[in-house]
């Protein structure tokens, strides 16, 4: 099956909603995992920390991040933009992504947020929001399921005549 359907009317290759989705959902991580990086956007900045949980930089004065967990932000983004190339493999990355993204959650729920086990760093909100990136990914990912298949409408006076 190919990546895209064509489009009836120039016959070029279009992409599913799935693709679409994944491109939109790409971007924004690597708009996030920028933005972390960002002084202003990102307040205490000067307390952002490779990994672990003694960083106190806030992501708009509200998730915790640190240069690991920007990066992975960017690292997501990236495969998100290389797997809306073909159908299958965009709804790969939204509903695989929203399994990640609800396992994290629950890793966030468990793991003290002041131990060593808390090296991403997460907070209350970052588990909040990976509970409502998870969802809303595999979401979209079962809603943009059917790859829309192009059909080629009848033609006019095509039938024979009488």
């Amino acid at each position: 099956m190919t990546s895209a359907y064509r489009s009836i009317t120039t016959g070029t290759p279009r992409r599913t909603a799935a693709q679409t989705v994944a491109a939109v959902v790409g971007v924004v991580f690597l708009l996030v995992g920028v933005a972390g990086f960002i002084p202003g956007v990102t307040t205490n900045y000067d307390q952002l920390t490779f990994a672990g949980h003694h960083s106190e930089a806030l992501l708009l004065g509200i998730f915790q991040v640190s240069i690991l967990h920007n990066i992975v932000h960017l690292l997501f983004g990236i495969a998100g933009l290389l797997m809306a190339r073909t159908h299958g493999s965009a709804r790969i990355y939204l509903i695989g992504g929203g399994v990640i993204y609800l396992l994290l959650m629950a890793y966030g729920f468990f793991v003290d947020q002041g131990s060593q086990a808390n090296f991403v760093p997460l907070n209350s909100a970052d588990n909040v929001l990976h509970l409502v990136l998870g969802v809303g990914m595999i979401g979209l990912g079962l809603v943009t399921g059917r790859q829309a298949t192009a059909t080629v409408p009848p033609s006019r006076g095509s039938a024979t005549s009488a």
